[in-house]
């Protein structure tokens, strides 16, 4: 699943607890050879410094200026990370939340595009229903979300969340877009599996994105 002697690339896009990383676990256990898990989650807890987190995974409404700067670069630094396994042949499943509603917008999923060109992407849409979002939420918080974990009376659905929801799918170019409301993650990967199998094809998402202007 591969193109020539490079590692195939599949980057899952979604907002938080839409069941990616279940995902990732599948897509691990199961396809042939090493995946190796270059996601946000171990990016923010394993390498990112605590008082320049939550860095790669700023939400959605310019919450934190302060860090934008760093930003672009901290993902720079990420796809150059999946660009360098991928180029030694080991094939790459990563876990992210693009979105381009910072402070100051910046396009940071087009310069990721750039940044694989030439190697074998698969850019997968994440989707997930709010209602599966805040039950999943409420049953299992984690670190720096619980703040906006269950909401309140006054607020069913918090404003981040909703944000999530809103930005993570824009501009909405995919090669394959799954829901993990109905769908189980076994049946997601395997979907991503079929994908892979079949004929790419082009331009593919990574590949009209790094075309593109902007990622708007």
């Amino acid at each position: 699943m591969s193109t020539g002697n490079a590692g195939q690339i599949v980057i899952l896009n979604g907002p938080p607890r839409s069941g990616k990383s279940s995902i990732v676990e599948v897509i691990q256990e199961t396809f042939e050879g090493p995946w190796l898990n270059l996601g946000v989650d171990a990016y923010i807890r394993e390498i990112t410094p605590s008082r320049y987190r939550p860095g790669v995974g700023v939400r959605p409404g310019g919450e934190r200026p302060d860090l934008e700067p760093l930003i672009p670069v901290f993902y720079a630094a990420l796809y150059e990370s999946i660009a360098a396994h991928s180029r030694l042949g080991l094939n790459v499943v990563v876990d992210v939340g693009h979105h381009n509603s910072y402070a100051s917008p910046n396009n940071i999923l087009v310069d990721c595009a750039r940044r694989l060109f030439g190697l074998p992407v698969l850019f997968v849409g994440v989707h997930c229903s709010i209602e599966i979002i805040m039950e999943r939420r409420r049953r299992s918080p984690i670190g720096r979300e619980n703040i906006y974990l269950t909401g309140s009376e006054h607020e069913p659905v918090p404003a981040p969340v909703l944000a999530w929801q809103r930005e993570v799918h824009i501009p909405g170019i995919y090669d394959l877009e799954i829901d993990t409301s109905s769908t189980k993650p076994l049946d997601c990967a395997a979907m991503i599996h079929r994908r892979l199998e079949n004929v790419r094809e082009r331009p593919t998402a990574f590949e009209r994105l790094a075309a593109s202007e902007s990622s708007e």
